[in-house]
């Protein structure tokens, strides 16, 4: 076979090329063949081919690791040297100095991530949701979640969306306070995966919306609320079924399932039990300010028409305002025809207590809640609706007293300087105004087991009513709202350890404060032509309705400024508010 000319070329230094070499190797059958050259004569076999990396010849290997699977990365480093000194962080005008934690959480994100907040059973829900909605979304935790299989998918996004939408409607339409509806909102959609999820509460709309990523499109969905009805054996069932969601993980079916059992539950007082209740609530309420058993009975009877005649104006599909206009006719003609008698019967309690009854407390108390709490769209609207109602009692009461004072411009009973004399029985009233927080309860279709807790806070409300403006001389005012704030505080507590809405403990107790007498010589003093009394009386009364509600609010919020709140567990954790602009 002939050789290439090019192979037994020599170089310039007498030295062969390297790749001469492997013809002096063994032979194929094990032989051993001329004498084996040195490592720079021999050519590289294709495995053994160097790479740019590799140390050049004399440079020892580096040691191999120990575990051949695990890689570095050319950004760690290298051995022997240290790690740079972090720089300090730069100082926040809002800020605490030291790096100190602001309300619970740090100032910056540290390295380790955001803190894990707490989701489980150790308090109810609303502080744990409203402790998540109180923070703006971009410094929320991420809350604590059960770990699922891999082959298990979480439910659908639109029936989430949708079983959020209806518990909050429930809420809602039940007149509970929108910074509850849409913590209960966010706790339901939290607990089936939904995090990014943003709730709105206005008056009449309820939306909801998910962003899945941030390159993602949002999915959004919302629900109009028609329809109002007083049922807080509903709510309650309502938190109850929240409670089940946020803290026992329950499916998505069962959750459907329950709150399809909520909605066929029947109330749990009759159509005839409730038309007794406002009876008897006009009936206490009439005591309270000086009326005897005649007096109890004709309040009574006055206030059981005005309901059986705002029932068929529902019937007929009346709005709420000409309901309210007919419910108030009946215990003003009471009142002014025994004033037209001549009995020695006092017609303006009758007309007071008949008014007692009719004053919504209810959405006046949730309207300035919804206020101080930064919802003001939903604040404005309820605040408007209790206008509107208020109205609607004016004109069927001014109606009735105009025509009385037509007919008998004497009307002494109806004097307002004469009307209610100085009435201070402790015992009858404390009795009165628990009586008129039973029937309250009962108006509200609350469970029975709230009733006897509702009835004694109303006790105990007016006794420290009674301390405070008779025995004490302070002001209606300042006495009113103090003993607001314990119903609130009661309230509250009770609550917070039962797993259930306040408004059961809180709106029947709130009942004897009511300022049905400020309200009743307002607008007598407007019918018999006293604009500036009128204006002062109404003021009064506008005054103590404020009182009521302010006092409520402020009792939660001491409730819950004292008991502790989950939160990080690091050192000054607590529950923040919502941001507010100070007014700049």
């Amino acid at each position: 076979m002939a050789s290439d000319p090019q192979r037994g070329q020599r170089s310039t230094n007498g030295t062969p090329h390297a790749h001469n070499g492997h013809h002096r190797g063994r032979n194929s059958n094990g032989g051993d063949g001329s004498a084996e050259p040195p490592d720079e004569d021999r050519k590289p076999t294709p495995d053994e081919v160097r790479s740019a990396f590799t140390p050049p010849l004399g440079v020892p290997q580096p040691p191999l690791p120990e575990d051949e699977s695990s890689t570095t990365s050319e950004f760690a480093l290298p051995e022997g040297l240290r790690p740079e000194v972090p720089a300090e962080q730069e100082g926040s005008a809002f800020a605490p100095p030291g790096g100190a934690p602001v309300g619970g959480f740090p100032a910056f994100t540290p390295p380790h991530g955001i803190p894990v907040l707490s989701l489980t059973k150790e308090a109810p829900w609303q502080d744990r949701m409203r402790t998540m909605l109180r923070m703006p979304i971009h410094e929320r935790p991420t809350p604590e979640r059960s770990e699922r299989p891999d082959d298990e998918t979480g439910p659908a996004v639109p029936r989430v969306l949708d079983l959020t939408l209806r518990i909050g409607e429930i809420l809602l339409a039940g007149g509970e306070g929108a910074e509850d509806v849409e913590a209960a909102m966010f706790g339901v959609a939290h607990a089936y995966g939904l995090e990014r999820v943003e709730p709105t509460v206005t008056f009449t709309l309820l939306s909801i919306s998910y962003q899945p990523s941030l390159v993602d499109d949002p999915v959004t969905a919302s629900r109009t609320v028609r329809r109002r009805g007083v049922d807080y054996t509903r709510l309650s069932a309502v938190f109850r079924l929240v409670d089940d969601i946020t803290s026992e993980g329950i499916t998505l079916e069962e959750a459907y399932r329950g709150l399809a059992e909520i909605r066929r539950n029947r109330h749990p007082f009759p159509t005839w039990a409730l038309t007794l209740a406002s009876g008897l609530l006009s009936g206490g309420a009439s005591i309270l300010v000086g009326g005897g058993l005649l007096v109890f009975v004709a309040a009574a009877v006055g206030s059981m028409l005005g309901d059986r005649l705002a029932w068929l104006a529902s019937g007929r599909g009346l709005p709420e305002f000409y309901q309210f206009v007919v419910a108030a006719m009946p215990p003003a003609a009471i009142g002014v025809a025994f004033g037209l008698a001549h009995a020695n019967v006092q017609a303006s309690a009758v007309i007071t207590g008949g008014l007692f009854a009719l004053i919504p407390g209810r959405a006046l108390v949730a309207g300035v809640q919804d206020g101080l709490t930064g919802y003001y769209i939903t604040a404005a609207a309820r605040l408007l609706e209790v206008v509107y109602l208020i109205v609607g009692i004016v004109v069927g009461v001014l109606g009735i007293l105009y025509i009385g004072l037509q007919l008998d411009p004497g009307l002494k009973r109806l004097n307002p300087e004469q009307a209610l004399h100085v009435y201070n029985e402790p015992l009858v009233q404390t009795g009165a105004s628990m009586l008129l927080a039973l029937a309250f309860c009962v108006l509200l279709q609350q469970e029975r087991h709230t009733v006897a807790f509702a009835t004694l806070n109303a006790g105990v409300a007016w006794v420290v009513y009674g301390a405070l403006a008779n025995v004490a001389g302070l002001n209606a005012v300042p006495s009113t709202a103090i003993s607001a704030g314990l119903v609130g505080l009661f309230g509250q507590l009770l609550s917070r350890y039962r797993y259930a809405s306040a408004l059961p403990y809180v709106t029947a107790a709130i009942g004897p404060l009511l300022p049905g007498s400020a309200t009743y010589f307002g607008l007598l003093n407007f019918a018999q032509g006293n604009l500036l009394d009128g204006i002062a009386s109404l003021i009064k009364a506008a005054s103590l309705a404020l009182a009521i509600a302010v006092g409520v609010n402020l009792g939660s919020e001491v409730a819950r400024l004292f008991l502790r709140a989950p939160g990080p567990e690091m050192p000054g954790a607590g529950r923040r508010a919502a941001k507010r602009t100070r007014g700049f």
